[in-house]
Formats: structure tokens, C-alpha cells, sequence
């Protein structure tokens, strides 16, 4: 029995050998598999960090591209800027060509800055934005020259101007040196034509009612003062309506002016304003003495002394006459 045992223990061993090997060759093939997926890995990992900084290289190189671009558009922007702001300050003149071209120009140039100023430009945005600065551009020739246009329109017609004022003021002097000479005439038949008075009569008068009258030189009796002339012939002075001014002078040297009875104030040839008492309206035929007679009634008592009665035309005295008047007799 003991014999028998033998050989079951021989090949239990030789079992448990096999299946140590068996173990080893799968620990051997999975750390392998490890070696391999670890190499891997760190592979991967080399290679993707190589391919990230080659993109970030790339990017940037597209970045200092893009920067350098925008730099350069906007140079061209502010060079563009430039020319059309001392376009702008020197025209001085408007129309509503030159106006809307201001806004267009305005609204692009907004446009282009609003491109230029991202940050993070696209290539897109850049090419519209080197689009519109050439076409700036060439607004900014345009407008120059409507602006070269319109100056030239200006100095023709300041030259025009200057030629309409030269021949302005020559028709000017002309027609001054004819007003001149018109005047002076007519200030000379003016002269010419100024009436004359002459043989004054002046007498104080007393109403003694029912029409009759008694010439007196009794101041307190004098109702009235009769003034009588005579307009002389003036063969300049054409027949029609003449004005005289009548200036009576009271004792105190005060002339009489009483407004309710007409009294006021005419210019004198000196210019002056000059009170009168009465203006009389005359129907005065050429070349023809002519006598004038009227009566001034005061509502005050005349006083005692000499009346001075002038008589004016045309702004010159032509003529005066005198009356004194007296205090009254013993009884008045």
C-alpha cells in the first residue's frame, strides 16, 4: 500500500510546476501589455504636446500677422483721416453735395474703426476693413476735388465780385456826382424860386360889433392885428400852392405860439426848428405881385410894446414889418 502512494506525489508536482509556469508566462505577457500601454501613453502624450505647441506657434504667427495688419490698416486710417480733415478746414464753403459726402465719408470711417479696434480681428473683418479704407480713399479724392471745384467757383466769384463793386462804385460816384450836381441845381432854383415879401402894413384893430372896425394903436383896445404884404414877381417861382410861415414876436421877445390856433415849428435853412404863429396857404401865380392879407386874434390882451411880424419861405426869411402898440390915454 505504501509502494502505491509513490507515484500519485510525483505527478502532483509535476502539476503544481506546469501551473507555476502557466502563472508566469501570463504575469510576463501582462506586464509586457503594461510596458507596451505605458509607452504608449507617454507617446501619446509627447506627440500631443508637440502638436499643441505647434498650434499655438501657429496661432501665434496668424495673431502677430493679424496685429501687423490692423497696425498697418490703421495707419492707412489716421494717414486717410489726416488728409480729409485739412480738406475739411480748408473748404469754408457748403453745398449739399459737399454735406452728404461729410456724413458718408463719416459713417465709413466709423465702420472701418469699429473693424480695426477687435481685439481678436478675423481675416474676413480685416479684408472689409482694407475694403472700405480704399474706398475712403477714394471718397477723400472725390471730395477733394469738389472741394478744388468749389474753390475755384469762389475765387470766380470773388473775382465777379470784385468786378460788380468796382463797376458799382464807378456808376456809385457817377450818380453821386449827378445827385450833386442835381441838387445844386435845385437848391439854386430853390433859391431862385423863394418868394420875397415886401410893403408891410401892420395895423391893430377894435371890433366895435355889427362888423365894424376902428384902427387902433391902443394896446388894451386892440382886438386884433391886420398883417398885410405883398409877395413880389418871380419869374422861377411856379404857379401853385405856396406855404409861409408867419413869426410874430410879442414885446418880450417871446414868439407867439398857440397850438389850438395852428401855431407849431418849421426847419429853416440852416437846419434849425423854428417856432411860428401861423402857416398860411397861398395860390401863387408867376411872375405876378400878389398881396396877402390876413388877421391874427389872440385869446390874451395884447401887451404894450413892438411887434416883430416875419414871414418865412422855403425855409428863408423873405420879408418882416413892425408895429408898436401903446398904453392908452388918461382914461384909457
Amino acid at each position: 500500500m505504501a509502494f502505491e502512494n509513490f507515484p500519485e506525489l510525483h505527478t502532483s508536482k509535476e502539476n503544481e510546476s506546469a501551473e507555476n509556469k502557466d502563472r508566469n508566462n501570463i504575469r510576463g505577457i501582462l506586464t509586457a501589455i503594461l510596458v507596451v500601454a505605458l509607452l504608449g501613453t507617454w507617446g501619446y502624450i509627447i506627440w500631443d504636446k508637440n502638436n499643441i505647441k505647434e498650434t499655438i506657434q501657429q496661432k501665434d504667427t496668424i495673431i502677430a500677422a493679424t496685429s501687423g495688419q490692423r497696425d498697418i490698416l490703421q495707419r492707412e486710417l489716421e494717414d486717410a483721416t489726416m488728409r480729409y480733415d485739412m480738406l475739411k478746414t480748408s473748404n469754408s464753403r457748403k453745398d449739399s453735395t459737399i454735406t452728404a459726402k461729410d456724413r458718408e465719408i463719416d459713417m465709413k470711417k466709423a465702420r472701418i474703426q469699429s473693424l480695426l479696434s477687435k481685439i481678436n480681428a478675423t481675416e474676413a473683418e480685416l479684408t472689409e476693413a482694407r475694403a472700405l479704407i480704399g474706398e475712403l480713399n477714394g471718397d477723400i479724392e472725390g471730395y477733394k476735388n469738389q472741394v478744388e471745384l468749389l474753390q475755384g467757383q469762389k475765387i470766380q466769384l470773388v473775382q465777379e465780385k470784385v468786378a460788380v463793386t468796382q463797376q458799382r462804385d464807378k456808376i456809385q460816384k457817377a450818380f453821386d456826382s449827378s445827385v450833386k450836381v442835381i441838387r445844386d441845381k435845385e437848391s439854386i432854383i430853390e433859391i431862385g424860386s423863394t418868394l420875397h415879401a415886401s410893403n408891410f402894413n401892420i395895423i391893430g384893430l377894435q371890433d366895435k360889433g355889427k362888423g365894424k372896425e376902428k384902427e387902433t394903436t391902443n394896446a388894451k383896445k386892440v382886438d386884433k392885428l391886420r398883417i398885410t404884404f405883398d409877395l413880389d414877381e418871380n419869374l422861377i417861382t411856379a404857379t401853385g400852392t405856396k406855404e409861409l410861415y408867419i413869426v410874430i414876436t410879442a414885446p418880450d421877445g417871446k414868439t407867439i405860439a398857440i397850438d389850438e390856433m395852428g401855431s407849431g415849428r418849421f426847419m429853416t435853412r440852416e437846419g434849425d426848428a423854428k417856432m411860428y404863429t401861423q402857416k398860411l396857404e397861398v395860390n401863387y401865380e408867376q411872375n405876378k405881385r400878389q398881396t396877402i392879407s390876413f388877421d391874427w386874434k389872440q385869446t390874451e390882451n395884447f401887451a404894450t410894446g413892438l411887434y416883430r411880424i416875419e414871414v418865412y419861405n422855403n425855409g428863408f426869411k423873405i420879408g418882416e414889418g413892425y408895429r408898436p402898440l401903446k398904453k392908452g390915454g388918461l382914461f384909457g
